[in-house]
């Protein structure tokens, strides 16, 4: 197979874990026989640097032509900045909506050599394997923003708004994903409040008819928070809104004790998916060498399964870090009494591919 991968490094460790991914693609695509070219392009905050907009139009030209497109991760303390006018948070929203990526893919999963790292017990951590899917493209951040001066005070507005299609078609993949799990779908929202809610839950209801052997239950977003971190072995998928999938992934996140161990996919109606790390630039460590990779090298077995169809491929990177870890090896973030630099954790995996 010959692919077109576009990289976004981005800023901070994006570029270092962008880098440790590509040599683990690399590597899978050589023993396989398979070709894989690359192309790299700014986002974010390097975007504004070099061109004003955290999403130039040639890099938007290139994704669109792409395979696949790996992120690294955007943004850091010189573009914080909450009034600035471009942020580099924009070229990620952006992108998913200039790409139609209406659905994010976020797993969690439990490794057994990680559990006393995770905050919670280890009794319910042990086994967690689930999938929190976001809708990307529709809710309060896509919503109509504006500011006015009223007798009271300055008033902020934020409109969350969507539409019928827009629910059905990220509850539809949620359903079909749930068929290759363990059939179960969490519908979150907040319908006793919000009517944007309560047409979630009308349509996620009508989409599960068409789902016969996959059960479908409904929850309110408040409880769901508080079942995640008391009995999160008991979901399977959960699919949610914008910003209520912003939030739960980001504590679902923290299940497994390191956002540096978690992948994500975006995707949207083909095969052309963004593939990251959820874990932000970390501008503290950046060019350090220190950061976890495991994140985006578990998002480039993401890139395979999804946009390339190369499920045995992707497994066997999956099963490399699976190795890697069972063999001891650990970055800083993970603990243990003589931590590996970025290179040498990219190495551990690298090794156990060859066996």
């Amino acid at each position: 197979m010959k692919a077109n991968i576009v990289l976004l490094p981005g800023d901070g460790v994006g570029p270092e874990v962008v880098s440790s991914t590509r040599q683990v693609l690399d590597a899978v695509a050589k023993r396989h026989g398979h070709e894989l070219a690359y192309s790299s392009h700014p986002i974010g905050g390097i975007a504004i640097d070099e061109t004003g907009n955290p999403l130039p139009d040639s890099t938007l030209d290139a994704a669109k032509k792409a395979d696949a497109i790996l992120l690294g991760a955007v943004g850091g303390p010189k573009w914080d900045d909450p009034n600035a006018k471009t942020r580099p948070e924009k070229g990620l929203l952006a992108i998913r909506q200039g790409l139609g990526l209406y659905a994010n893919l976020r797993p969690v999963r439990s490794f057994k050599e990680l559990v006393a790292s995770s905050p919670l017990k280890p009794e319910r951590i042990e086994g967690v394997d689930l999938l929190v899917l976001r809708e990307l493209t529709g809710g309060l951040y896509f919503g109509k923003q504006f500011r006015e001066q009223t007798e009271r005070g300055v008033k902020a507005v934020d409109t969350l708004e969507y539409v019928d299609f827009e629910i059905r078609r990220v509850v539809r993949l949620a359903c079909s994903l749930a068929r290759a799990r363990k059939k179960k779908v969490t519908s979150v929202d907040k319908a006793n409040v919000l009517e944007s809610s309560r047409l979630w839950r009308q349509i996620a209801t009508e989409v599960s008819k068409d789902f016969n052997d996959v059960a479908i239950e409904h929850q309110l977003v408040d409880s769901c928070a508080m079942r995640l971190v008391t009995a999160p072995g008991s979901f399977d998928v959960l699919v949610t809104e914008n910003m209520f999938g912003d939030i739960l992934s980001d504590e679902a996140a923290v299940l497994t004790g390191s956002l540096g161990m978690l992948p994500s996919a975006s995707l949207g109606e083909g095969k052309l998916g963004l593939y990251e790390p959820i874990h932000g630039s970390a501008p503290d460590i950046a060019g350090k060498g220190i950061c976890n990779p495991i994140g985006t090298i578990l998002s480039g077995a993401m890139l395979l399964r999804h946009s390339l169809g190369l499920e045995a491929e992707a497994k066997s990177i999956e099963l490399a870090v699976e190795r890697a870890l069972a063999a001891g090896a650990r970055t800083k973030d993970l603990g243990g009494a003589n931590p590996l630099s970025t290179q040498a954790m990219t190495d551990a995996v690298l090794a156990q591919l060859e066996k």
